[in-house]
């Protein structure tokens, strides 16, 4: 079995990362080593994960390309996943990718992602973000679509292999959204991506601030113009950060 570091992007997550890393130490069979990268904090994030025992490292800088990038970089694992810290994965996380990158065709894997909150269950948003894996890619990349293109994004728990990872050069560090699409679009280059038929549970707070007709509303309209070529930094704008 390949050795599976897990990589946490962190800031201001004191509320579910706790419980995120409880999770983690109970996976069967265990992950290679738990690394949290902290963006600079104000609350208990770094002390919880001190106390957890996981390894933990100060970023340079804000941002999750940033965060993900240096943890990626210090973690010692064939194969890199990158957790949200408010995400809940399934005790068999590490089996299920081996066997996923046990396919040399596979270059990079993902989860259905399954939103939640403490009294709803999203289904609509979920199912959503379900399609648009697979709408998004043959809509506007329909020649890697047909190569293996899906589009995941973070709250889908991706994985790959470490060396692929940095053969097509990581995140961009100079995208504030959308820098895991753009990670998919690279390693397509190196085999198909998959979405996994399991599932991970995410935080529903971002759709439960804006509700979930605004949140799909906005999901698509930064997904549509992501697709034309519309800048980054702009997209950003449309997509603060909910804490």
């Amino acid at each position: 079995m390949q050795n599976v570091s897990i990589v946490i992007p962190a800031l201001n997550e004191a509320k579910c990362l706790q419980r995120t890393l409880r999770q983690l130490s109970l996976l069967d069979p265990p992950a290679w080593e738990v690394v949290v990268v902290d963006g600079g904090s104000e609350d208990e994030t770094v002390a919880i994960a001190i106390s957890s025992g996981v390894r933990v490292i100060h970023s340079n800088g804000r941002g999750r390309s940033l965060q993900m990038n240096q943890g990626a970089e210090a973690a010692t694992g064939e194969i890199v996943c990158f957790l949200h810290a408010d995400t809940s994965v399934p005790d068999d996380l590490i089996a299920i990718i081996d066997k996923t990158l046990s396919d040399k065709s596979v270059a990079c894997g993902g989860f259905i992602s399954l939103m939640a909150g403490e009294s709803t269950t999203r289904w609509g948003v979920s199912l959503h973000n379900y399609l648009k894996t697979y709408y998004a890619p043959l809509l506007f990349r329909p020649r890697l679509f047909f190569k293996g293109l899906r589009l995941l994004f973070g709250d889908q728990v991706m994985f790959c292999r470490r060396a692929d990872f940095w053969d097509c050069g990581g995140f961009d560090p100079a995208l504030p959204i959308m820098e895991e699409a753009d990670l998919c679009v690279k390693l397509v280059q190196r085999g198909r991506i998959r979405q996994v038929n399991r599932v991970v549970q995410s935080s529903d707070r971002r759709v439960a601030r804006w509700g979930s007709l605004k949140a799909t509303a906005i999901y698509v309209y930064i997904g549509f113009l992501w697709g034309i070529g519309v800048n980054a930094t702009y997209l950003k704008k449309f997509y603060d950060d909910i804490r």
